[in-house]
């Protein structure tokens, strides 16, 4: 049985990872300083309390359907959650709310007090990254470890905001199957991972209320333009995993990342996925998932030195 707040679509669903993930996905009302009313937020808790707990942030316009493949493969051997942002996935979109970098890590810093209560390892793809980031400079002692997958952080947006009428285009544009087909095959190295089965995870969450205005609302806001200054204030340990055919972001920033990290007396490691694009999780979820116990454990390790590559 799927959760009641799913819509039809779900019935699309056919690879057994997503069917399951669909069937776990909870909303709990989380009571925030932003609205006198809690927050509907959606979520997936998998694994149990023996070891640090694990959190998955995803990227832009994605939902926690974005982990199906990894999220299993971490419960292993970790309780493991993954949240959705602010404005996206399954989490409410409060009418009259704005939707900015703030806001999403106001909320999920609630969401973390409510439901997990504990340092953990993060970890943000794409944007999600970004909103890891963010938290990690805001919140030190709620993240333990850092992981960055293909991760946002270094883009530079416009010198203002962009005009309503055309973050509406811009939706519409978003929604359209093509576009999204398009933008899923980029997101492979090997496109016949965007599957029916794909696009159906990748749209589940289009039929929420209020999907376009909160997408116009964080598109007006400038998004995560402003955290490459920052990066290297980092304090936790921090793993760089980046698919090596990235067709969405490159590879560049990869070494930025490695680059404003080095010199730290905490761990950091750049890895790289081969025969992998844009989504490591997705396409390689068995390496995505060895490459963070990997660096766990090295990040467990006490060391007067950095880890570098």
């Amino acid at each position: 049985m799927f959760p009641r707040f799913l819509s039809s679509r779900v019935q699309q669903l056919t690879e057994a990872t997503s069917i399951a993930l669909a069937q776990n996905i909870q909303q709990q009302a989380i009571a925030t300083p932003l609205l006198d009313t809690p927050i509907i937020t959606g979520y997936v808790h998998q694994g149990d309390r023996q070891d640090i707990p694990i959190l998955l942030l995803h990227g832009f316009d994605s939902s926690v359907m974005e982990f199906r493949r990894l999220l299993p493969l971490l419960a292993e051997h970790h309780e493991t959650w993954a949240i959705d942002l602010l404005g996206f996935g399954f989490t409410e979109r409060p009418p009259g709310l704005a939707i900015t970098p703030e806001h999403i890590k106001l909320h999920l810093y609630t969401a973390w007090q409510a439901l997990i209560q504990r340092p953990m390892i993060v970890v943000g793809a794409s944007m999600g990254g970004a909103a890891a980031i963010d938290f990690a400079l805001t919140y030190p002692d709620c993240v333990q470890q850092l992981v960055l997958i293909d991760s946002a952080g270094f883009a530079k947006g416009p010198s203002g905001p962009l005009l309503a009428p055309l973050a509406y285009l811009g939706t519409e544009v978003l929604k359209n199957p093509w576009v999204r087909d398009r933008i899923s095959k980029t997101a492979y190295f090997d496109p016949t991972f965007a599957s029916a089965d794909a696009a159906a995870c990748a749209a589940l969450h289009l039929d929420c209320p209020n999907w376009r205005q909160a997408m116009v609302s964080f598109t007006q806001s400038g998004g995560y333009t402003g955290l490459a200054n920052s990066i290297a204030q980092l304090v936790p340990p921090t793993l760089i995993l980046w698919g090596k055919e990235d067709r969405i972001l490159g590879t560049a920033d990869a070494h930025r990342f490695d680059q404003a990290l080095q010199g730290r007396t905490v761990a950091h490691q750049l890895v790289w996925v081969e025969r992998c694009g844009h989504v490591p999780h997705l396409e390689q979820p068995a390496a995505t998932a060895n490459a963070i116990h990997h660096f766990g454990a090295i990040a467990s390790v006490p060391s007067g030195k950095p880890a570098g590559t």
